[in-house]
């Protein structure tokens, strides 16, 4: 189980467990918020995952971790451009949509030979890659509360994490990465660069994402 945040206004949520050798099954689900009182631009989102997948230890010391996930997600985003008026901040375009996404998931990972030294205490580090391929559709889309065309988009999104141990069970991990679209549209498009800060728990001692 872990829970990140970044600076952003993005908060995640992430489970998993395993139900029978070398299979799993995890959850994801995410909130962003970017906006303000002073901001030209308002940006809401909700989305929810799951998906089923394999995972097996691999090396000559199985230090290493190979993960394959396919899933289906289901969210919703409000974004709202706004102008400065007499009377304060005024919208000037509300785009609305509902979209799900198919995803399948490669994750890598190993745990380093050496522990880190660290406050007094050897300390487990482990670090690894995932990269997740999306396909991403609008259900429904709106601007300012009129039906308009949707679209898709395919999303290739590469992601770096590092975890360190804190103490029975806890880790505290760092995760940075990026996506972009394979498509050329004019809303649906590939977001910002992830910076985010969290921590993990294995309750068995499995190392799972």
């Amino acid at each position: 189980m872990a829970v990140h945040s970044n600076i952003k206004g993005n908060v995640s949520a992430n489970a998993g467990v395993a139900f029978a050798n070398n299979l799993a099954l995890i959850a994801n689900a995410s909130y962003v918020d970017v906006g303000g009182e002073r901001r030209n631009e308002l940006f809401q989102q909700h989305l929810i995952e799951g998906g089923l997948g394999y995972f097996t230890k691999i090396g000559k010391e199985q230090r290493q971790v190979l993960e394959v996930f396919a899933g289906y997600g289901v969210g919703s985003s409000t974004e709202v451009d706004r102008r400065a008026s007499t009377t304060g901040m005024e919208p000037v375009e509300t785009r609305a949509m509902d979209f799900d996404k198919i995803f399948m998931q490669v994750n890598y990972s190993s745990t380093r030979k050496r522990k880190l030294d660290l406050f007094g205490k050897k300390r487990d580090l482990n670090y690894g890659t995932a990269i997740r391929l999306s396909r991403v559709s609008m259900t429904d889309f709106t601007i300012n509360d009129l039906p308009s065309p949707r679209e898709e988009a395919f999303f290739i999104e590469p992601l770096f994490f590092t975890r360190m141990e804190l103490n029975n069970g806890f880790q505290v991990q760092y995760t940075n990465g990026f996506n972009f679209n394979l498509m050329d549209n004019t809303y649906l498009k590939a977001g910002n660069a992830v910076f985010t800060l969290g921590v993990t728990y294995n309750f068995d001692g499995k190392k799972k994402k």
